[in-house]
């Protein structure tokens, strides 16, 4: 055999490069820039001028078609067909994305906007609406009896879900059979369950059957019963994330399953578990519908959820944003930034909570293990 015939035969052509994704270049800013300006100007004329159509929202529309067809036949005149198709995509994925943030963001500071009035008050959270009438100033009244309430029934709402939500995501993931499938079934059912479902539940069988005033303690039942799917779901997906390594591990040193899933599956799902439960509470924090059929309504502070009806933030909301007098405009948006504020801050606990993985160290478990390790190894050289 000669050497020619030994040779490893060639993996690449000449002809082929290499595409980078997210390579920024000047031609293609350019692209960008004079497709868009061209898309205006040419839909201006047509739509304007030439063609008998209006509407804001039309005409937008139509400058989006347009420029994606300029920028992709401006692109074809520069890149491959493959690299025009990655860049269309890339374009189109990016302006869904600036599209949904403008609209948060607008929402955000219009709600801003339209509450800040209130909250540059510092009596806004420290009284009642129980001495302010509609047509007094925003430096008479406040939402703490809200704030309260909606804090309290949210702390009974997840004392009740929470025990449930993990159970049922246990027995799903660890011991199935069976009762899975239904159990499953009706899970994803209640997920799907229209709020104001759940309000009428209660309020038919806990108020009118069972003769309990509307209070907290109803408001929380039915937020109890719009966390339970979402912390069931969440918590299932997390418990299915740990290793069967670990359980085969715990089986074999002799463990039960129940000491197993004590010791082994709960804590290294810790993590996930927390993001679930924020996220259950994130999602019942603005219910209105429910807490509205449930909850009752006061303008006094009531800091006991068992006995007469005590407001939460949703439903001062929903009370005092339908007043004619700009003040209780003002304090029901201010009511709503606060609430905004709250469901961010339960967001990003969640975020952060869930960043690691299930069974991943936090920073102080780690540094705590360093200490017992670097004390063991002074104990052992001093030995």
């Amino acid at each position: 055999m000669t050497a020619a015939t030994l040779a490893p035969p060639a993996t690449t052509s000449v002809g082929e490069r290499r595409v980078r994704i997210r390579r920024i270049t000047e031609e293609g800013v350019w692209s960008l820039v004079g497709s868009a300006a061209g898309a205006v100007g040419l839909v201006w004329v047509l739509y304007e001028r030439v063609l008998p159509l209006s509407g804001a929202l039309g005409f937008w529309l139509c400058c989006y078609g347009m420029f994606l067809a300029l920028y992709a036949i401006v692109g074809l005149t520069q890149w491959a067909p493959k690299d025009v198709l990655d860049r269309l995509v890339a374009v189109v994925l990016a302006s869904v994305g600036l599209l949904v943030l403008a609209v948060v963001l607008d929402q955000i500071g219009y709600t801003t906007f339209r509450g800040s009035t209130a909250l540059h008050h510092v009596n806004f959270f420290t009284q009642t609406m129980a001495l302010t009438g509609p047509l007094d100033p925003l430096t008479s009244g406040g939402m703490v009896h809200a704030l309260v309430g909606s804090l309290e029934q949210m702390a009974l709402a997840t004392a009740f879900s929470v025990p449930l939500g993990v159970l049922a995501a246990l027995f799903l993931v660890e011991v199935g059979g069976i009762m899975s499938r239904p159990v499953r079934t009706i899970v994803e059912a209640m997920t799907a369950l229209p709020e104001i479902i759940a309000g009428l539940f209660i309020y038919a069988f806990v108020i009118l059957s069972l003769g309990v005033q509307a209070s907290g303690l109803a408001a929380s039942l039915a937020l109890t019963v719009m966390m339970i799917p979402i912390v069931t779901r969440a918590s299932e997906v997390i418990l299915r994330l740990v290793p069967g390594g670990l359980r085969e591990a715990s089986y074999a040193l002799g463990a039960s399953q129940a000491r197993t899933v004590w010791n082994v599956v709960l804590p290294t799902a810790r993590s996930g578990l927390s993001t679930a439960v924020v996220l259950g509470m994130a999602r019942a924090v603005g219910e209105t519908s429910p807490v509205l059929l449930t909850a009752g309504f006061t303008k006094e502070l009531n800091t006991d959820p068992f006995n007469q009806p005590q407001t939460s933030l949703p439903l001062y909301i929903w009370n005092y944003v339908r007043y004619p007098q700009p003040a209780m405009v003002s304090r029901a948006f201010g009511a709503g930034l606060a609430l905004m504020i709250m469901v961010l801050v339960l967001f990003a606990v969640a975020r952060l909570i869930g960043g690691k993985a299930p069974g991943e160290l936090s920073r102080r478990q780690r540094r705590r293990i360093a200490r017992q390790r670097n004390a063991e190894a002074t104990d052992s050289r001093g030995t």
